[in-house]
């Protein structure tokens, strides 16, 4: 059976799911022997003491009701049954039960198959049945305790079970909690580690939680061990290079001859890839997250493009409010995506949304655009898509969008690129949860 359309209804998190698990057989559990026991204990017992009355109801009415027929009266005094003598057209029609006195429908039940002449049954409270009878002198009423047809305080086991059931519930709760922490500690330590945090987690728990958590703890050593080792590299090497970059350029600023002005450009252009390299070597981690305005940090970011002469724009922002970001890495990401647009297109044009639950940062670029089979090649670093880029404004390293790409990422995000409807060109957006 296909139960994929209970799927939206049922809880999201891991505590919420246990406590389904455990809650449903208690209920189920519950329902099934209260069920069987008003079924076949309380109805069973009510018919058999509302027969044994009926037996007495019938003796008493055999031998008469009426104040000269004392054998009748004085057998209902010792089955401890009134009899009260009644006017003509006082007899209820109809019986007469409360509506959760479900016991009293078997009563009824009972009475009528089982007494033919009875005209009417009364069931005001839990303390007195009434039996209407038409005798030869006259209607007649009897009556006598409720608990001689019904089992007592038939509450009880209910009561019982709901409060046990209750108890039993709260401490496997408390002790399912216990066993569900480490879990959610080795979740919140793993999410932390995605978000370029390092925090403090220590394998606890059952034997599998233990054994995931030495497991990511290895992980996260081979992992930090990596970047340390990528960052040492790509720093040693782009450091090396600079220093014959900077004897070259300092011999070229004493030539002035044509040749020397191009070669002059290709230095600054090796400089310029290299300063690539040392961005994508530092990583998207450095620095601690703290509360920023994204809004006034685009605005930021646009007034420094203004100043260096280049054509971005910030056209929309919507939403008020701070997001716990790395400023540094984030300029980076920002930046590397105007010099994109600019690069391949005219101008930037960007927007800032912030609602409660994600923060959107879009840069639009009137460029040719990626095609959209090459936009996951395109996020890869040193991806070169010539074929879908013009190069008419300079050589790249393709690192713009994979530092970007790592940036928002570390921050919990992603980078989605597509086509811009506005512009025709690149759209890139930096999602963000909050």
């Amino acid at each position: 059976m296909n139960f994929r359309w209970l799927k939206p209804y049922m809880p999201r998190s891991l505590y919420g799911r246990a406590i389904l698990i455990l809650l449903l057989p208690v209920i189920s559990l519950l329902l099934v022997i209260s069920i069987v026991f008003i079924q076949r204990h309380f109805d069973g017992v009510t018919k058999q003491m509302t027969q044994a009355v009926s037996r007495e109801v019938l003796l008493v009415l055999e031998n008469g009701t009426a104040p000269d027929e004392g054998q009748g009266l004085e057998m209902a005094r010792a089955l401890q049954i009134a009899v009260s003598q009644l006017e003509a057209g006082e007899t209820p029609v109809g019986n007469a039960r409360r509506w959760y006195d479900f016991t009293g429908v078997v009563v009824i039940g009972e009475f009528t198959r089982l007494l033919p002449q009875v005209q009417a049954i009364d069931l005001p409270n839990d303390k007195v049945v009434r039996l209407f009878f038409k005798t030869q002198s006259g209607p007649v009423v009897l009556s006598f305790d409720r608990r001689r047809v019904s089992a007592s305080n038939p509450h009880q086991l209910l009561v019982y079970m709901i409060v046990f059931g209750v108890l039993m519930t709260v401490i496997a709760y408390l002790y399912l909690r216990n066993q569900l922490r480490p879990i959610t500690r080795l979740a919140r330590a793993a999410e932390a580690f995605g978000r370029g945090r390092h925090v403090t987690y220590r394998p606890a728990g059952a034997t599998e939680v233990r054994a995931a958590g030495s497991a990511f703890l290895d992980m996260r050593a081979r992992i930090e061990r990596q970047i340390e080792q990528r960052t040492l590299m790509l720093s040693g090497v782009s450091h090396d290079l600079r220093t014959p970059l900077t004897r070259l350029k300092l011999g070229l600023s004493m030539m002035d001859d044509e040749e020397a002005m191009f070669l002059r450009r290709d230095v600054t252009e090796m400089e310029r890839l290299l300063d690539e390299f040392l961005a994508f070597a530092r990583g998207a981690q450095e620095g601690e997250p703290e509360l920023v305005d994204p809004v006034e940090l685009v605005e930021q970011i646009v007034a420094d493009c203004k100043r260096a002469r280049i054509d971005a724009r910030l056209i929309d922002a919507e939403g008020e409010g701070k997001v716990a970001l790395r400023p540094g890495g984030m300029r980076r990401a920002i930046e590397n995506l105007i010099n994109n647009a600019v690069r391949y297109g005219t101008r930037a044009e960007m927007s800032v949304l912030l609602t409660e639950k994600t923060l959107r940062i879009r840069v639009e670029d009137d460029g040719p655009g990626i095609p959209e089979h090459q936009r996951e090649e395109a996020l890869k670093p040193f991806a070169r898509l010539d074929p879908a880029r013009n190069q008419d404004k300079g050589s790249g390293v393709g690192l713009g969008l994979a530092i970007a790409a790592d940036i928002a990422r570390v921050h919990g995000g992603m980078l989605r690129l597509a086509e811009s409807e506005r512009l025709g060109g690149l759209r890139a957006d930096i999602v963000i949860a909050r």
